[in-house]
């Protein structure tokens, strides 16, 4: 069996509606990839989570991705109860059943009472379910169940039995209400199941199938849970933390290790379904634990950065390549107010509630009729009243009628067809014009911009002004966005001191942070200042175990070399996450990459012209990709030369460069000392690796600053 490229796990809920702020006992889903948990979302509704994760399978899908989806409640019930309520023992003939008369309304009010109830009935005496919130109402559900006597079907699965979970399918209220959140699950199971093309473990065949149905039970990593919990914050949520875990450790399991579980389940599971994992539980919380040393981490985890066998030189489109093919988002995901998410990247697909416009409308102020008009005079007698924006005319304009209609109104049933005031002359009972006049002028169709259920904005956008207009307009009014992206930028060196602080012999002002903090800041990320590190070992270790804590990657600069005193390397290739890039290109050849306790680490040369430059062409795209925005090539733009040029091959280069006049300038020295061409440019002209000869005027590729931005 192949390995799953993506977990995802889902703790769903049966509870109504949850606050907008992020609560306990309400739906969390968590997304794991390549052995590392990448995020988890926090849905208010179950309309909310079934919409989220449609369009999670979508992108997966569409990115040739496979996805394990594991779901924390029972897919089946015990032998005999699938016959008793369709006939047959397949279950999806319960799931079809039970999805034909679930409703389930977006404030959370549903009727899994009236259908429990209903199930309850083809069963002698009481029973099976039970549990209500008073006991008065559903006459045919027991308010406990005492006196209930399970000899139709039993109480609880085998897999239950097995995995020593202490539920019942069968009790809908009072906690734990697994009875409830099966009624709630399966009907958006089959819907998502039918819509993906998804395979149901252990119902049918997944070693094959690109997207795949489990049932999970969250009781199986409990230590683990329990340990993270007892070392997290106050205002920490247990079921963030258990979704988070669970998809840690489904994605590290190996694929010969996971298939051996697929495999593992017992005859009577082809009907009652079973739990993924159980008789495994030691492994899965090894596996789930954050503790740093206790497992070997995956291998996109601290290898992430390994270059290919035989590999010395990077080309820069090679080094490139193998940052976007081996890095993902790394922030979390919450829900805000349309006011507070400018700025801020989509964490998923925005879906319009409502059509733009919702109704037909008139573009202009003017006069409404149906139907086109001929060439030549008409006159037509107006019906009293009129509509407006807001204020919908209540009737309807008899056919050879017309109304006054202004500018954004929904057109009055009966009108089809507008025509400007100014062509129209009226002494207030009737209205006189020239055609012709083609039907439909002057009106808007319902959904003419915007139709309910549209994707308006791709998951990965950076939100503008314009597309809170947007979202506004079709109905939304929070979105799901990414956490920003904490960089945190740390300088090394004893020859380094700050601006202002006076500066002895040998010793040189920083100039690396402040320009990188400010860029991070530009790029639309969060900087974080980690400050200068002195050339110890020791003190630069706690350093980074600090930055690890506070940042979601690390920009370095200096140390990044193999001298005596570039402590930077040694630490990470200590850490067994240590890759030297040797990359192609001037200024800035040597990029030290690795990881530090699971936070990417830049290692930049120290000089500030080459770490500028590695910054842009390197760390810019990744820290977009780590930032949930996908991979951005920066615009680049074909202009004249104002300089000649004879250039080697085997290297790529970039030049400090400015337009003026319609051509492309560079600063006049390529010494990469020169901090003031940083200062003069405002882009860089790249030139490519074979060896080129520029003459004034030939076109060369001129990328602006500004075209590095998010």
């Amino acid at each position: 069996m192949t390995r799953f490229d993506t977990v995802l796990t889902v703790d769903w809920s049966a509870a109504k509606r949850r606050p907008r702020r992020q609560s306990k006992d309400a739906i969390w889903l968590g997304v794991a990839r390549g052995g590392t948990a990448e995020r988890q979302i926090y849905c208010r509704s179950r309309q909310e989570a079934e919409v989220w994760i449609s369009s999670f399978l979508d992108a997966e899908q569409a990115a040739g991705r496979r996805v394990l989806a594991a779901f924390d409640f029972p897919f089946g019930y015990p032998r005999g109860f699938a016959r008793r309520i369709t006939g047959s023992d397949d279950p999806f003939a319960f799931w079809t059943w039970l999805e034909e008369r679930i409703e389930d309304s977006e404030d959370g009010t549903n009727n899994r009472f009236e259908i429990a109830s209903e199930m309850n009935r083809l069963f002698t005496g009481p029973g099976p379910f039970w549990g209500k919130p008073d006991e008065k109402t559903w006459p045919d559900i027991p308010y406990r169940k005492a006196g209930i006597i399970y000899k139709d079907v039993a109480e609880r699965r085998n897999a239950d039995l097995a995995a020593k979970a202490a539920s019942s399918c069968f009790q809908l209220f009072f906690n734990p209400t697994v009875g409830s959140q099966i009624l709630m699950g399966v009907p958006v199971l089959q819907r998502l199941r039918r819509r993906h093309r998804a395979a149901v473990w252990p119902f049918e065949k997944v070693e094959t199938a690109q997207t795949v149905f489990a049932e999970i039970w969250p009781g199986l990593i409990e230590p683990a849970v329990k340990a993270a919990m007892a070392v997290a914050g106050r205002d920490e949520i247990r079921d963030r933390v258990q979704m988070r875990l669970l998809s840690q450790a489904l994605s590290r399991l190996p694929a010969g290790e996971l298939a051996g579980m697929l495999a593992a389940v017992p005859e009577e599971a082809q009907e009652e379904a079973w739990i993924l994992g159980t008789g495994y539980e030691d492994r899965l919380n090894a596996l789930a634990a954050d503790e740093p040393g206790r497992l070997t981490p995956p291998p996109l985890s601290n290898d992430c950065f390994a270059l290919p066998a035989g590999v010395d030189w990077t080309p820069v489109d090679d080094a490139l390549t193998l940052l976007r093919d081996r890095l993902g988002p790394v922030t979390g995901v919450e829900t805000l107010p349309l006011a507070d998410a400018l700025g801020r990247v989509l964490a998923e697909s925005a879906v319009a509630k409502r059509s733009n416009p919702p109704l037909p409308n008139t573009a202009v102020d003017g006069y409404g009729f149906a139907g086109g008009k001929s060439e030549g005079p008409h006159v037509l007698p107006l019906v009293q009243g009129r509509a407006a924006a807001g204020v919908p005319f209540d009737g309807t304009v008899p056919a050879g009628s017309a109304i006054r209609v202004l500018t954004g109104a929904a057109l009055p049933d009966g009108v089809d067809t507008v025509i400007l005031e100014e062509d129209v002359n009226t002494d207030g009972a009737q209205i006189a014009f020239n055609g012709p006049l083609k039907q439909g002028t002057n009106t808007r169709k319902a959904g003419e911009d915007v139709c309910a259920g549209d994707v308006i904005l791709p998951a990965g956008r950076v939100i503008s002004p314009a597309d809170l207009a947007l979202v506004s307009a079709t109905g939304l009014a929070e979105l799901a966005v990414r956490l920003p992206l904490r960089v945190g930028v740390l300088s090394t060196g004893d020859e380094l001191v700050e601006a202002g602080e006076p500066a002895g012999n040998g010793q040189i002002f920083d100039a690396n942070r402040p320009m990188l903090l400010a860029l991070i800041r530009q790029l639309g990320f969060v900087p974080v200042d980690l400050g200068k590190a002195a050339d110890d070992r020791e003190a630069l270790r706690a350093d980074l175990d600090g930055a690890a804590k506070q940042a979601d990657v690390i920009l370095t600069s200096g140390g990044a070399s193999a001298g005596d005193e570039d402590h930077m390397s040694a630490l990470l290739r200590e850490a067994g996450a240590m890759q030297e890039w040797r990359i192609a290109l001037k200024p800035g050849r040597p990029l030290a990459l690795g990881m530090w306790q699971g936070t990417p680490v830049f290692g930049l040369p120290g000089n500030p012209v080459a770490a500028l430059v590695c910054t842009l062409i390197f760390a810019r795209p990744a820290m977009g990709l780590m930032a949930g925005a996908g991979w951005q090539v920066p615009q680049a733009f074909e202009i004249p030369a104002a300089f000649e040029k004879r250039k080697k091959p085997g290297r790529r280069e970039y030049l400090r460069a400015r337009m003026r006049n319609g051509s492309i300038e560079v600063f006049k020295s390529e010494g990469s000392g020169r901090i003031s061409g940083l200062s003069w440019a405002e882009g860089l002209v790249e030139l490519g690796d074979g060896a080129a000869e520029i003459k004034l005027g030939d076109p060369v590729r001129f990328i602006p600053y500004s075209s590095f931005a998010m």
